[in-house]
């Protein structure tokens, strides 16, 4: 069963209830679910340094990685969750049940489709690896769904992203996460990606004996 990547945004780092309740419904979620993990005040410091130590763009695009990954340690220490920094390990994770928390600079030290700068952020981020996963759906989880703040490359990577992509706030909290029916509001595909999935259904309608493909990443228990 194809995975569900689910970014849960920084912001949620100081609102602890809010946090807490959607890791526990990331945690008792009825399918396999990977988690991106905003660099919430971690990436804040190393924006607010940037002047007064005078790095470039693209070091501070791989300090925000190092602090997503920092933020992602942190969640991981919950019970359920585990640090993962490679494909394998994410499906390790998953086929031992446990939702595996996404430290992304090992797999992002040599991507050549990721540009280094503050135009990408862990939104696109979630659906580049989306992508490599072979994910079925992204959800980006916010503090604020109707004003999401997505950063200036993420159209270009949902339209390289065949699967579904949805941004839900506090309202759409559920008390266990559905992965085959997601909250929140759909975000309409580009032009390029919905070609793709209209052709990919008239495939699979014009030969019903075909075999789906499967996906690598092992699903998780329950």
């Amino acid at each position: 069963m194809s995975p569900v990547v689910v970014k849960l945004g920084g912001s949620h780092a100081d609102a602890p209830a809010l946090r807490a309740a959607w890791l526990a419904a990331i945690a008792a979620a009825n399918g396999p679910v990977v988690l991106v993990p905003g660099g919430g005040p971690f990436a804040d410091a190393v924006r607010a340094q940037q002047g007064p130590l005078g790095y470039d763009d693209a070091t501070a695009h791989d300090m925000a990685l190092l602090a997503m990954g920092q933020h992602g340690l942190a969640l991981a220490a919950r019970p359920g969750f585990v640090a993962a920094a490679t494909p394998s390990r994410i499906a390790h994770a998953l086929a031992a049940g446990r939702v595996p928390v996404w430290l992304p600079s090992a797999m992002l030290a040599r991507a050549r489709d990721v540009a280094k700068g503050w135009g990408v952020t862990s939104d696109s981020l979630a659906l580049w690896l989306a992508a490599h996963l072979g994910a079925r759906a992204v959800l980006l989880v916010k503090r604020d769904a109707a004003s999401p703040g997505l950063d200036e490359a993420f159209d270009g990577f949902h339209a390289r992203f065949d699967g579904e992509v949805r941004v839900a706030g506090p309202e759409h909290l559920p008390r266990r996460l559905d992965t085959a029916a997601l909250p929140g509001a759909l975000l309409s595909a580009p032009p390029s990606a919905a070609a793709r999935r209209a052709e990919r259904g008239g495939a699979r309608t014009s030969a019903p004996g075909a075999q789906a493909s499967t996906c690598s990443v092992p699903a998780a228990a329950g």
